[in-house]
């Protein structure tokens, strides 16, 4: 009989796709960061709990190409400052992705709220141009010119908080209680490149980041990076206090709140 291919997979084929994913090397990217200081009300009103406001109102945006082999990968991701107990970092409230693969890898393996979108990092000479866009709206725009280079920072971790759960078969809440998740990342940086510009975001009900409005600019950079990442668990969390917050990663909250319509495909 011919191979099934929806098949269970054998033992040494199920080692061989871990050890092949052990043995990447080093991915560069080549993308824009901005952050900014908005308003302190602003980002204590969309941080779920355990996690709390950071010392200053920062939000971060990530706008980067990624040269995968065999496909190149628009990367993407709007941010703000937050801490869980004495740990700092960062908490994504978006994450366009080009390809399905690197969506459904982050949402279901770390709980990153990916969304498939468009992602776009233009240089011609001196100017640069970059934007994030879902639904025909570029909500995220950096139009810069390349002011200079910039000393290399020395290899760091950096910390990212997601939550990772399911929405009830019923529609109630989760099937089981979230975790939070503390996602270390080792970066690395071979090229950086201080910018002068602007950061517009515009309106869109699906990416409503125009809510978190630029008050000071406090850097602009464009550059090359590597990064590695490690998930680890650090706790549950009530799910009746995360449910308020859900709407954050889909564009229909609804969807996750109604079941499954009648007549829907099983």
């Amino acid at each position: 009989m011919a191979r099934v291919r929806y098949g269970a997979r054998t033992e040494a084929e199920i080692a061989a796709a871990r050890a092949a994913g052990a043995r990447l090397p080093d991915i560069w990217s080549t993308g824009v960061v901005a952050v900014w200081e908005t308003d302190p009300d602003v980002v204590a009103a969309v941080l779920p709990p355990p996690l709390k406001p950071a010392e200053r109102p920062l939000v971060r945006a990530n706008i980067s190409k990624v040269e995968l082999p065999g496909y190149p990968l628009g990367a993407g991701s709007v941010a703000v400052a937050a801490a869980h107990g004495d740990q700092q970092g960062w908490y994504p409230l978006v994450m366009p992705m080009t390809h399905e693969r690197a969506l459904v890898g982050g949402r279901e393996v770390f709980g990153e709220p990916k969304k498939l979108g468009e992602v776009t990092v233009e240089r011609d000479g001196l100017v640069v141009r970059a934007a994030l866009a879902r639904h025909g709206i570029a909500f995220v725009e950096v139009r810069a010119a390349v002011s200079g280079p910039l000393p290399l920072p020395e290899p760091a971790e950096k910390v990212d908080f997601y939550f990772k759960c399911l929405p009830a078969v019923d529609g109630s809440g989760f099937d089981a209680d979230p975790v939070l998740v503390h996602c270390v990342r080792n970066e690395k940086v071979r090229r950086l490149e201080g910018l002068t510009g602007d950061v517009v975001l515009r309106e869109s009900m699906y990416d409503p980041v125009a809510d978190l409005p630029v008050r000071t600019l406090v850097e602009l950079t464009v550059g090359e990076k590597t990064t590695d990442q490690k998930g680890r668990v650090v706790e549950r969390v009530a799910a009746q206090a995360l449910l308020p917050y859900l709407h954050q990663r889909y564009d229909d909250p609804q969807q996750i709140l109604d079941g499954p319509p009648q007549g829907s495909v099983r």
